[in-house]
């Protein structure tokens, strides 16, 4: 994971990975991007992201699934 970009905290909206220094979780940035939504788009919506922390969320979230895909085969 990159912890500069990505971080979990039990804390910090139950536990789900955020955005590092927000409450905007991989799972939303997830649903906006499967809705249609631009990048741009986006960033519009929450003008404090960045382009290099939305390419961390959609990283994170290949890695996952390339995990839990990974302890099924095995």
């Amino acid at each position: 994971m990159n912890t500069e970009i990505i971080t979990i905290d039990s804390e910090i909206m139950m536990g789900k990975p955020i955005i590092k220094g927000t409450r905007i979780t991989v799972e939303r940035i997830l649903e906006m991007l499967a809705a249609g939504e631009t990048t741009d788009q986006i960033i519009e919506a929450y003008p404090f992201l960045t382009k290099q922390q939305i390419d961390g969320a959609i990283q994170f979230a290949i890695k996952a699934i390339n995990n839990i895909y990974i302890k099924e085969i095995a």
